[in-house]
């Protein structure tokens, strides 16, 4: 394999990478990430905020996905670097548009680590023992819980340790297994009951409204599980043909899962017994610890029950792990922006794991679990934290289009300037629709991150520092405006309803194309950009070299235009 030379002729840490994984295991990758513990709680969450209508809020949520998605396979197309996610915004905008998005993508990504610890933990405790039942106390995990907890955040972060090889077997393996429990348990539990007046009694099939079919896609486990599709993304840099398979291993496992999470919500709407409904008050009053597992008991499911008490280990630790290694190629993508010790930049030349980034991952790792308990309350936070990451793929993928032309692009799809201003409406969107006041929480929690970006930026002299601060201020002003709006929006969704309903989704929708605007504009040919292009013409030169199938980095519009995949 060849290794990538920066401009100064020194190799960079990316050559120690094993180019080891192909469309399959990308797009078990992705797929393993999105069929975690949203799977085993998604569909109670999202039925006791929305209703029988929880079905259009999987659909909504997959649309959304699959917009943003797109923007992102021609960025990881682009730049198939470890932890790409974290590093589009810094190539396009500069520090801090980059430092802001990467921030919250981190902060996504890694509480999803101890919230699927905490998903098969508390999945446990439904089990007929009395140490199983002290795990939860149906709100948290309880001393024991959290204890039982960080054991399998170990063993997550062990199976990482070794070999990316080790990390690839293991997790199709899983995945295969996580994709044939969820679709047998579909049909099992449809199969043993089937109650059609489900979906119309007991408020009708939007007890609540619209409104909360649209937070249901926001805050119950939706966007948290769709977010899985930028594994395959992150883990770019061990890609055999990142051109051919990221796409693929994206779009692929939003729509597969989507088929699968369809199935499970129609399944537990049809499964619930009806006098569960009319006994606690309606959907909004359900309440089940484990409530797949529950459902099959009722039916008389123990077979089913036994194996998804097996699964909601299985299914959680698989994306866990995956997690664990993406996140980990996160933290070298921030290093490299420049925001981070450089320890947290080596990979182990032996092995091609990024070591050190693995020991600070599993330290926050343990800060989350010990502070959020619930698989509920982490939903939430990685849901809202996920959405902000997201609205700088849209503007950073017209903005290179329009600094670097000629730059690559194995992907390159006609549509995206349509699709781009879409997926900027559809993220904002579902941002207001987190409902006040935790959007507000949130975007506070990106304001924490600042002070390390102040650290390692406010050293420069200011005429260095200057386009860095006016190209990311539409940034910090998106994430002020949408606070407001969530403040002042409809009380549907938490807020003072000073906004109309039906008139604050066309304000959201109208300032999401502003910003959008604002920040492709407000673009520059910053250093990062200058040398990742450098990066790609000397790896492109390295391999017609070499006698290799890529062809070199095209010098001109027209040659950039025809060695491009046009979709």
């Amino acid at each position: 394999m060849s290794t990538t030379k920066t401009p100064g002729g020194k190799q960079d840490s990316h050559g120690n990478y094993r180019r080891s994984l192909g469309t399959i295991a990308l797009t078990a990758t992705g797929l393993g990430s999105i069929i975690g513990s949203g799977w085993l709680f998604g569909a109670e969450r999202a039925a006791a905020i929305a209703g029988p209508a929880a079905i259009l809020a999987w659909v909504i949520g997959a649309v959304v996905a699959l917009t943003i998605a797109l923007t992102y396979t021609e960025l990881g197309s682009m730049f198939p670097k470890a932890g790409g996610m974290v590093r589009y915004g810094q190539y396009s905008h500069g520090s801090l548009a980059g430092y802001l998005a990467a921030w919250a993508n981190w902060i996504a990504i890694i509480s999803v680590i101890p919230g699927e610890a905490t998903a098969s933990v508390q999945y446990m405790s439904s089990w007929d023992f009395g140490w199983a039942q002290s795990l939860y106390d149906g709100k948290e995990l309880t001393g024991t819980g959290v204890g039982l907890a960080s054991v399998l955040l170990l063993i997550y972060f062990f199976l990482n340790w070794f070999a990316i090889t080790l990390f690839a077997k293991t997790n199709t393996a899983i995945t295969v297994f996580k994709v044939v429990v969820p679709v047998m348990t579909a049909v099992a539990l449809m199969a043993a009951h089937f109650d059609t007046h489900n979906l119309s009694h007991h408020g009708g099939f939007a007890p609540k409204g619209w409104s909360s079919v649209f937070t249901a896609v926001a805050v119950s486990g939706i966007v948290w599980a769709y977010n899985g599709f930028q594994s395959p993304l992150n883990m770019a840099g061990e890609a055999r043909n990142p051109g051919r398979s990221l796409p693929k291993a994206v779009v692929s496992s939003i729509l597969i899962a989507l088929v699968i999470y369809l199935a499970l919500q129609l399944a537990f709407l049809v499964g619930v017994p009806a006098h569960d409904l009319t006994s606690t008050g309606g959907w909004n009053s359900l309440n089940f610890n484990s409530p797949l597992a529950d459902l099959a008991v009722a039916w008389g499911l123990n077979w089913l029950a036994m194996l998804l008490y097996a699964d909601a280990f299985i299914s959680p630790s698989g994306t866990g792990m995956i997690y664990a290694a993406t996140t980990s190629r996160m933290v070298h993508g921030v290093q490299e922006n420049g925001h981070l010790p450089r320890v947290f930049g080596r990979v182990d030349p032996k092995t091609g794991v990024p070591r050190p980034a693995l020991v600070l991952n599993l330290v926050v790792a343990f800060v989350f679990l010990a502070v959020f308990r619930g698989w509920g309350s982490l939903a939430e936070i990685v849901s809202v934290a996920t959405v902000i990451s997201y609205i700088t793929g849209p503007v950073a993928v017209m903005s290179l289009r329009r600094l670097s032309p000629d730059l690559a692009r194995p992907v390159k799809l006609r549509a995206m300037p349509v699709i781009a201003p879409i997926a900027m409406i559809f993220g904002s969107l579902v941002l207001y629709w987190g409902c006040w006041p935790l959007t507000g929480k949130v975007i506070l929690i990106m304001a924490v991150g600042l002070p390390i970006w102040a650290w390692y930026e406010l050293r420069r002299p200011w005429a260095e520092l200057k386009p860095h601060l006016k190209a990311g201020a539409w940034v910090v002003a998106y994430l002020l405006v949408m606070a407001a709006v969530s403040y002042m929006g409809g009380k549907e969704f938490g807020g003072k309803g000073y906004l109309p309903s039906g008139w604050d989704i066309v304000v959201v929708a109208v300032l999401a194309l502003g910003f959008y605007v604002w920040g492709v504009r407000s673009a520059w040919r910053n250093p990062s950009l200058v040398q990742a292009e450098a990066e790609a013409r000397a790896a492109a030169l390295e391999a017609e070299t070499a006698g290799a199938a890529v062809p070199a980095q095209p010098q001109g519009g027209e040659q950039g235009a025809a060695a491009s995949t046009e979709v």
